[in-house]
C-alpha cells in the first residue's frame, strides 16, 4: 500500500497591503465657486423670465375674455336684429350696410381667438351646451341638438359660454304610443272613472 503523500503546508502567500486611503478631494478653486454660483444665478433668472412671460400671457388672456364676454350681449342683440330685419324686408342698403358692420366685429373677435360652438344637428355635449328644453322630433335622433337659441364660443381654444339649445327627444310616435299587449291576451277595457258625488 503506498504511503498517501501529504500535501505540505505552503506558506501563506504575501497579503497585499490595504489600500491608501484616497485623498480627500480638495476644496473647489474660488474661480470654479464664481462659475458655479454664476450658473445658478443664470439659470433662477431663465426660470423668473419664463415665469413672468407666462403670467403676462395669462393676465393678458384674462382680460380679453372678460371684455369679449362684456360684449357676446351686444354681439347676441346685434345678430338678431339684423336677423329680424332681414325678414322683415326692411330698406336693403340699411340691412347691407349693418351686415357689413356685423361682420367687421366678427373678424375682429375672430383675430383675438373667439370662434363660434357649431351646434344644429350636433349629439348634445353638457360640457359644451345648455339645454334650455327638449322637442319631440321626427327628423332629429334623440339627444340632437335641433336649434340655437343663444350661440356659444371658445375663446383661445376654452370655452367661454356654452351654447343654449334646444334638444330632441326622437320621434312622438315612439314615445306615445303603448306597448302592444302579448299575443292572444286581450286588452283590458280602462276603467271608468267614478262620478262626481260617488263615494
Amino acid at each position: 500500500m503506498k504511503d498517501k503523500k501529504h500535501n505540505k503546508p505552503q506558506p501563506d502567500a504575501a497579503i497585499p497591503p490595504p489600500p491608501a486611503a484616497e485623498p480627500a478631494p480638495a476644496a473647489p478653486s474660488p474661480e470654479a465657486q464664481l462659475k458655479d454660483q454664476l450658473l445658478r444665478m443664470q439659470a433662477d433668472f431663465d426660470n423668473f423670465r419664463k415665469r413672468v412671460q407666462r403670467d403676462r400671457v395669462e393676465s393678458q388672456q384674462q382680460a380679453a375674455a372678460q371684455l369679449i364676454s362684456a360684449l357676446l350681449p351686444a354681439l347676441d342683440h346685434f345678430q338678431l336684429g339684423l336677423k329680424n330685419a332681414q325678414i322683415h324686408a326692411q330698406d336693403a342698403s340699411i340691412v347691407t350696410g349693418f351686415q357689413m358692420i356685423y361682420t367687421q366685429l366678427l373678424e375682429a373677435f375672430t383675430q383675438a381667438g373667439l370662434a363660434p360652438l357649431p351646434v344644429e344637428g350636433q349629439p348634445f355635449d353638457p360640457n359644451l351646451h345648455e339645454a334650455v328644453t327638449s322637442l319631440a322630433s321626427e327628423e332629429h335622433p334623440e339627444g340632437t341638438v335641433i336649434t340655437e337659441l343663444r350661440r356659444g364660443y371658445t375663446l383661445g381654444g376654452k370655452l367661454l359660454r356654452p351654447a343654449q339649445v334646444i334638444v330632441s327627444r326622437g320621434p312622438a310616435a315612439a314615445a306615445a304610443a303603448p306597448a302592444p299587449a302579448p299575443a292572444g291576451e286581450a286588452t283590458a277595457a280602462p276603467k271608468a272613472l267614478p262620478e262626481e258625488g260617488a263615494v
